[in-house]
């Protein structure tokens, strides 16, 4: 597997599963299309130009090759997802608006379409550097399977959700409402995958049990002396069985599985084959299965305790309304990205590329360690790896950011062989780095805790917030957004004099915007104190905004300003509209029609006799 793939469908998920479905495409689909056609051209030529056999000479370069190309499939994805609104499109799809995971899991097959491109196009390179044989089907098919078990977790953590979201039992309902029901059914969900999960990668792999054979006997007498309980013994048929390697999956004997290529026992002896199983042994008896289960957890803590507080961090500046400002997306859309988004990606990278990465190349050093407890010397797994350095060709010193190097380990194993106290010394490194994580995380999680509520739905910091309001209004007198976001912020309060205030502020300085127009309208119509409730004017200004903006928020506030004025059908009609333009918020438009429709007192509609020469029939 290449572990690089491992970052970056991380990053995938990460643009996925953080990017809203707008109401409306920033690009209308007739132009949208054309692009992304186009886009795709333009991705196969520069796929195609670095996969030239002039470039591709040898390993380090095919590798460099495949990591750009990668990394510009991340980079044409994030175009789709963020500016084209891919999700959006697929969202019009019948029934998938619905389900969300299903439009994550469409948002998936079109990355893998950018990795095919990359894979079809890298085979005839990584035939010619690495000297192996293979038909692009299987090329590709071999790919998709070995990197479809990263991303696969995920998709069923999303229906599990989707399904949740769904239920219709009362008591699951009351539970999953509670602080702890969520995490708590996800939780178990995890533990049950995790301990399932090799089961299922080992059909998606296509393996199967290795036939009973002299080889099959003396890999079982060999566990059996080293104490290992298994399932079973596969086959691990990787590129057609040509790759020259083993692995072990599984928390439990029930689900523990030990994988071997054919490749592996046709070209090492019956003493290397132990060796390399020694290693995986050396894996499950240094429990690093479960130490890499916990680094993927402690990712989360780090990545929301970052978000937090560069949110306390942007609300302070002015570069966050520079950015609302400038940008088509609404405020917290903008917040959300530049707090949570952005960051996160960027930890991501850091986290994995050199954190995960120094616990992988280490773990595997000490995999490599436990051949000295299972066999005599280190020298039938120095063989091994160099035998795999001669067979692959040009790899022995090829830098690797989840692995040492061949020769690195190799080195590190003499250098054992001359001084058993350095495997003392690596032991120990390990324990005191994993002691020095398992503090940060603590640390993390008490921060957490101890943390206030974040700032854009904390009441304990209401006037913390106002302040900084008025302190952009200050020094920013003319720019509308201030007042803006002041008026959202009073109307969350329920102040409604000072939102009206800001409202109308900002309205001086951009008559004509839309978002400002119905938030005003909303406000005028829902205050609970009667002598700001305003029908006429709401119905007045949200027809204005509806005008410029006909989006499906919008019409749902003029359609309640028809309704609060007594005219029943034009505001179902509205509502109807609001249902044709914004699609997947259909069940809320539609109560909404319900309770317009419902029997009321005639003396709450609060028809003012000015309403007539208002209204345009």
């Amino acid at each position: 597997m290449n572990y690089s793939n491992v970052i970056y469908l991380l990053v995938v998920i990460l643009v996925l599963s953080t990017n809203n479905i707008p109401d409306t495409p920033q690009i209308a689909l007739t132009y949208a299309l054309p692009l992304f056609i186009l886009k795709g051209i333009i991705f196969r030529y520069i796929v195609r130009f670095h996969f030239r056999p002039e470039r591709v000479r040898n390993a380090t370069r095919y590798s460099a090759s495949e990591q750009r190309t990668s990394i510009l499939a991340i980079l044409f994805f994030a175009v789709d997802i963020y500016l084209l609104d891919i999700k959006y499109f697929l969202a019009a799809i019948p029934l998938i608006s619905q389900i969300p995971s299903l439009i994550n899991l469409w948002g998936l097959v079109l990355f893998f379409c950018y990795l095919s491109f990359i894979w079809l196009e890298a085979k005839r390179s990584y035939q010619v550097v690495f000297g192996r044989a293979h038909t692009g089907r299987s090329f590709l098919s071999t790919n998709i399977r070995m990197n479809l078990p990263i991303v696969l977790p995920w998709l069923l953590l999303s229906m599990l959700s989707d399904i949740l979201q769904l239920t219709s039992f009362p008591a699951l309902k009351k539970f999953l409402s509670s602080p702890w029901g969520e995490p708590t059914i996800f939780l178990v969900f995890f533990a049950i995958l995790a301990l399932v999960f090799p089961a299922i990668v080992t059909r998606i792999w296509n393996c199967t049990p290795l036939p009973s054979s002299t080889a099959r006997l003396r890999i079982e007498e060999f566990c059996k002396k080293q104490q290992l309980k298994y399932a079973n013994i596969m086959t691990w048929p990787l590129f057609e069985g040509q790759v020259i390697t083993a692995g072990v999956m599984g928390l439990i004997k029930k689900f523990r599985y030990i994988l071997v290529t054919p490749a592996l026992l046709k070209t090492m002896t019956p003493e290397e084959v132990n060796a390399v199983i020694a290693h995986e042994i050396g894996h499950v008896k240094k429990y690093h299965l479960q130490l890499y289960i916990l680094l993927l957890l402690g990712f989360a803590p780090l990545a929301q305790l970052s978000a937090i507080s560069i949110q306390y961090f942007l609300l302070k500046t002015d570069f966050l309304y520079y950015i609302i400002d400038f940008s088509s997306k609404g405020p917290q859309t903008v917040l959300d990205f530049m707090s949570t988004v952005l960051p996160s990606f960027v930890l991501m990278i850091v986290y994995f590329r050199f954190v995960f990465g120094f616990f992988m190349r280490n773990f595997e050093r000490q995999a490599d360690l436990h051949v000295f407890s299972a066999m005599e010397s280190c020298w039938p797994l120095v063989r091994v790896l160099e035998k795999i350095a001669w067979l692959a060709g040009g790899v022995r010193d090829l830098p690797c950011w989840h692995h040492f190097s061949i020769a690195q380990r190799v080195n590190f194993l003499k250098k054992c062989q001359e001084n058993y106290s350095h495997i003392r010394k690596h032991n120990l490194k390990i324990y005191c780095c994993l002691g020095l994580y398992l503090v940060t995380i603590t640390a993390s999680l008490f921060a957490l805790w101890k943390m206030p509520v974040p700032l854009p739905e904390g009441a304990p910091l209401e006037r913390y917030l106002e302040a900084i309001y008025m302190d952009k209004i200050e020094n920013d007198p003319k720019n509308p957004t201030w007042y803006h976001l002041l008026g959202d912020f009073q109307l969350e309060r329920e102040m409604y004099e000072k939102g009206i205030d800001a409202y109308e502020h900002a309205l001086k300085l951009r008559p004509g915007s839309p978002d400002t127009l119905n938030n005003l309208a909303w406000l005028l119509l829902t205050s609970t104190d009667k002598e700001i409730q305003n029908p006429v004017r709401a119905l007045a200004l949200s027809k204005k905004a509806a005008a410029i903006r006909p989006q499906g928020y919008i019409m749902d506030t003029l359609a309640t300003a028809y309704w609060k004025n007594g005219l029943l059908p034009p505001a179902l009609n509205t509502e109807r509209q609001a249902i044709a333009v914004d699609p997947k918020n259909r069940d809320y438009y539609l109560k909404q029609m319900e309770k317009f429709a419902a029997p009321r007192r005639l003396d709450s509609l609060m028809i003012q006799p000015e309403l007539p020469s208002l209204l345009e029939w």
